[in-house]
Formats: structure tokens, C-alpha cells, sequence
């Protein structure tokens, strides 16, 4: 299998795919941004290339321009929830890395201390997850 063919077996594959249920936020012909499940603080997305690629030095440098522009589009709606916020990307298991499609995390910082010292983190709210869309999503007629 190429490398930027989807997998079965990645739940990333499968939400570009629409197998898999997100609540998306953003996409483009290349790119693809939803709420991560499992958030580290309110409003925490998930940005990733629709092609698989396991981490950053295996996709294609003409991608670079474009993932770059998505996250930097996702970074401004984030500014709508909170003006600070973590870009973070993890590459490889020991890094942090649970799911093996690469992915940017775009993490809203609010007063609640370090998010990343979080023990348990609980399954995002469907309504929540609702209002969250409407909020980071482009504007009407845009």
C-alpha cells in the first residue's frame, strides 16, 4: 500500500472517508479539521491531510503550503474561543502519539493551568460539540 493511500485500520482514514462520525469544523480538497474526542480544554481540534501520512517528514513537500494554510485558518477561529492556544504535534509513540496519521493539535488555553497534566480526560459533549461547530465554522456565505 502507498503510503498516502487510506488505511482500513486508521480512524483518521475513515473520518476523511466518512465511514467514521466527526464533528468537522473545516475542509478542503487536501485537508480536514474536527473536535478531538477526547479534549484536552474546550474547543481542542484535530487538523489533518486527507492523504495518510504517519508523520510530518513523509508528506509530500507541495502539501506543506497547504496544511500550513489550513492550520493557519483553524488558529484564527480558535482566536474566537480563547487568544491563547498550543499548536502541537506529536510524532511517534513515545512523543505522544496515539493515533498514526498526522495530525496538529490546536489546543485553546483558558485559566485553567497546564491541560497537558490532565489524568483523565472526559468524552466530548454532543452538545457542546454542536455550539462548538457553529462557532469555528466560516461565516455564513463565506
Amino acid at each position: 500500500m502507498a503510503p498516502d493511500e487510506p488505511r482500513s485500520d486508521c480512524i483518521f482514514c475513515g473520518i476523511v472517508e466518512h465511514r467514521l462520525p466527526a464533528h468537522v469544523v473545516y475542509e478542503d480538497e487536501r485537508c480536514l479539521a474536527f473536535l478531538d474526542l477526547f479534549p484536552l480544554t474546550r474547543g481542542h481540534l484535530l487538523v489533518i491531510p486527507k492523504h495518510h501520512v504517519d508523520r510530518l517528514k513523509e508528506l509530500e513537500p507541495g502539501l506543506y503550503g497547504p496544511f500550513l494554510a489550513a492550520v493557519s485558518e483553524l488558529c484564527r477561529r480558535v482566536e474566537r474561543l480563547a487568544p491563547d492556544y498550543n499548536v502541537a504535534m506529536n510524532q511517534g509513540a513515545r512523543a505522544g502519539q496515539i493515533v498514526f496519521h498526522l495530525h496538529v493539535h490546536l489546543i485553546p488555553r483558558y485559566d485553567h493551568g497546564n491541560p497537558f497534566a490532565v489524568a483523565h480526560r472526559a468524552r466530548l459533549d454532543d452538545g457542546d460539540a454542536r455550539e462548538l461547530v457553529k462557532i469555528l465554522s466560516p461565516p455564513a456565505g463565506r
